[in-house]
């Protein structure tokens, strides 16, 4: 058996990016590579088993579980829907009722786009790309990647961006359509 070290690791996941790692056969993680790929949310699995991401539904965003309840989730796989048939707002729930019954969360993308809403729930977004622009009483806040807009309860708003946009969104309550 050869051992795979934490370096070989960091290599694969700077040039690759993978959301599993396949340990070929005849090798075997060091502590610190198995260390490694866990900090990175990078699901281990074996060559004769390789399972792609999203090929099955317990895979679907890439997630990790953990037996605690926490979840790690690579948002750069997960895949958008149109939103109440609109192909301009597209978004995606990322947790379940069942997995987060106070907290919902999700991935939405505007592409050259606007839409009017009234929130009855309060939601931060975080920008993951794009200019995203939230418009009330005439006065626009703005956030670019990286940024963190919050939107109180009660808010009668457009979300708009001038061009492609993507964020994460986190709402309280989770269950705010049976508000």
């Amino acid at each position: 058996m050869k051992l795979i070290t934490e370096e070989e690791i960091r290599s694969v996941i700077e040039t690759s990016h993978p959301d599993v790692y396949y340990i070929p056969e005849g090798r075997v993680l060091s502590p610190a590579a198995r260390d490694c790929l866990n900090r990175a949310l990078i699901r281990i699995d074996v060559e004769k088993n390789r399972v792609e991401c999203g090929q099955s539904d317990d895979l679907a965003f890439c997630r990790k579980v953990d037996p605690s309840g926490i979840i790690g989730i690579k948002s750069s796989r997960i895949k958008c829907e149109p939103f109440e048939g609109e192909t301009a707002v597209r978004l995606k729930d990322i947790v379940s009722l069942d997995e987060a019954p106070r907290m919902g969360a999700g991935i939405m993308e505007l592409d050259h786009t606007s839409f009017e809403w009234t929130l009855t729930y309060d939601e931060y977004d975080c920008v993951l790309e794009g200019t995203l622009e939230i418009e009330i009483d005439g006065r626009i806040v703005s956030g670019g990647p990286g940024d963190i807009i919050y939107i109180p309860r009660g808010s009668h708003i457009h979300f708009q961006t001038p061009g492609k946009t993507r964020y994460a969104y986190f709402v309280y309550p989770a269950d705010w359509q049976d508000q």
